[in-house]
């Protein structure tokens, strides 16, 4: 079989980025290289674990200072991301869409509506490397159009390319990846130690609710993923609605943010 000159063109980029794995701009030689295939407007590099996330590299930010986006992803809207949440419960290596993670009610949330369609706009996908029992590192690419299933195609035609340089690269990143904070005894905990700074007390099954509400879980998903009715579900949201003086959802979103703030 005779080789197209697109094959070629992309054996040599690829060799041409192992010459880089370690070199500065390593993330966004790949993803440009990537682009050059499927249209992407952003992107990230981040280290999933227990704890939260870290982030290496993003594509850069056109205002004056860092990106917002990144520092209150970093701060706690991690807990409401659903590819954080779906690596958290499922961890794998493979490439996933934002279709197959997201829950029913994705695009109702908070998050999804004031941070996901200003940063990362219409769709995203995301290459995922687990390296270990704990650790995924994932390369997040964002577009203002939902990716095809011919794009995705391709996407996962050059996975096996894209992970392997992904995961050498980390011999690269170690002091970074070697500082990151101690995990807790579950991802969960994180949102446990913010909400307890309101001074209110929630029991760690409306915590578990309240992550899932916010993350665009229907009641019938939270009560599949908590194993309890939808009924039950009901009742604890009316329980932290009274607990918290609040009474929907944009509230509970708002109380979120400033939890994560003060912690």
């Amino acid at each position: 079989m005779i080789p197209t000159l697109q094959d070629m063109a992309w054996h040599r980029a690829a060799g041409q980025l192992i010459e880089r794995l370690d070199k500065p701009d390593f993330w966004r030689a790949l993803t440009r290289l990537v682009s050059e295939y499927v249209a992407v407007d952003s992107w990230a590099v981040l280290l999933f674990s227990d704890s939260r996330p870290l982030a290496f590299a993003e594509s850069p930010y056109e205002g004056d200072g860092p990106d917002p986006f990144i520092h209150d992803y970093l701060q706690g809207l991690y807990l409401l991301d659903p590819f954080y949440i779906a690596n958290r419960e499922d961890p794998a290596t493979g490439l996933f869409r934002l279709a197959d993670v997201a829950p029913e009610r994705f695009k109702q949330t908070e998050y999804y509506q004031l941070y996901f369609t200003h940063f990362v706009e219409e769709d995203e996908v995301h290459f995922n490397v687990q390296l270990d029992e704990v650790r995924t590192l994932c390369l997040s690419l964002g577009s203002r159009q939902r990716f095809s299933p011919e794009q995705v195609s391709l996407l996962e035609m050059i996975r096996p390319w894209v992970a392997g340089l992904m995961r050498q690269r980390m011999f690269f990143e170690g002091t970074r990846a070697e500082s990151a904070p101690r995990p807790a005894a579950r991802w969960q905990d994180n949102l446990e130690e913010a909400m307890e700074r309101l001074g209110t007390p929630l029991t760690a099954r409306e915590l578990d609710v309240i992550r899932l509400i916010l993350s665009g879980c229907s009641n019938k998903e939270v009560a599949g993923k908590l194993a309890i009715s939808a009924e039950t579900v009901k009742v604890h949201r009316r329980h932290i609605y009274a607990k918290l003086n609040i009474k929907s959802p944009q509230e509970l979103f708002s109380l979120f943010l400033k939890a994560h703030a003060e912690a």
